[in-house]
């Protein structure tokens, strides 16, 4: 019997609704590495009503890939995800996609992981027409602002990220005649 070819390739693969407590455990695993843990509202059933899946790809909001590491077993554990979804660029009158989350859990970092997911999200971004990947990172996360740079990304000093949630969303959806300004 001929064994199988291995690979230290990783895998990366949409999430479908049976890696929904996975995507829950990232999202917990990357509100603790940012301090942030009472901040996460998401629970399984919301992450089932707001994401998209292959079966199902035109319900929901955003998108998740999932990498794996190929050469564990008995069965690889899911090493991190990019939760994503598109967005539009008046100005280039394109879509483009926007990273909302990219985490690689601290046992599989350095392996090439985080590189592998920004690849198949321009990959992604190209598939559409897009022509911007764009995202977010926390000013004091230097080790992450280090590696998006190697990658080839631009901080962005001129725009300053804006934000309404909460109470402030609530008065604003309840604002009649839209305010000042």
């Amino acid at each position: 019997m001929a064994s199988q070819p291995t690979t230290n390739e990783p895998t990366i693969r949409f999430a479908t609704e049976e890696d929904v407590p996975t995507i829950l455990s990232l999202i917990h695993e990357l509100a603790a590495y940012e301090h942030a843990t009472s901040s996460v509202l998401a629970t399984e059933s919301t992450l089932l009503k707001t994401l998209s899946f292959p079966s199902s790809p035109t319900t929901g909001y955003a998108k998740t890939l999932l990498i794996y590491a190929a050469s564990e077993t008995p069965a690889p554990k899911c090493a991190g995800m990019a939760l994503y979804f598109t967005n539009y660029s008046t100005w280039r009158g394109a879509p483009g996609i926007y990273l909302e989350d990219l985490f690689v859990r601290p046992e599989y970092r350095g392996r090439g992981y985080g590189i592998a997911l920004l690849k198949r999200l321009a990959r992604e971004t190209k598939a559409i027409g897009g022509e911007r990947l764009e995202w977010s990172v926390l000013k004091w996360n230097g080790p992450s602002i280090k590696f998006y740079e190697g990658m080839g990304a631009k901080m962005m000093s001129e725009w300053v990220g804006m934000r309404v949630d909460d109470e402030a969303l609530e008065k604003m959806a309840g604002m009649e005649g839209g305010g000042k300004g």
